[in-house]
């Protein structure tokens, strides 16, 4: 079991990132693929400023973390986060989030960023 200690303060921030339902299923997507901001638009079926709004967010707090391919920027979690097993702990609570991803593949609306 992983010894968790966290201060009330920081465990209110994040929890207040992960309070946000959008916010919460990307970070549990990432807990398993990386992905860009285009994959994240067409499984919110939101738009591309909103959805990069979300990311500055998790981003700008340490939670993920950005690589460059290429022209593309994908994003997952950083490992390397102070409250990562804080993080980690939580997510592993909730449902796999993968169906999503199985869903944009199987309507061949997977955007591909390779």
């Amino acid at each position: 079991m992983l010894n968790i200690n966290i201060e009330m303060d920081m465990a209110s921030e994040i929890l207040k990132l992960l309070g946000h339902e959008t916010r919460l299923t990307m970070l549990k997507i990432l807990d398993d693929h990386d992905c860009c901001v285009c994959e994240f638009v067409e499984i919110f079926q939101a738009t591309q400023p909103a959805i990069s709004q979300h990311i500055r967010k998790l981003k700008d707090s340490g939670l993920i973390k950005e690589e460059r391919r290429g022209q593309w920027i994908f994003y997952s979690l950083n490992k390397e986060y102070e409250h990562y097993d804080f993080l980690i702990k939580l997510l592993n609570l909730l449902p796999c989030q993968n169906e999503k991803l199985k869903k944009l593949e199987l309507n061949g609306t997977r955007i591909q960023c390779n």
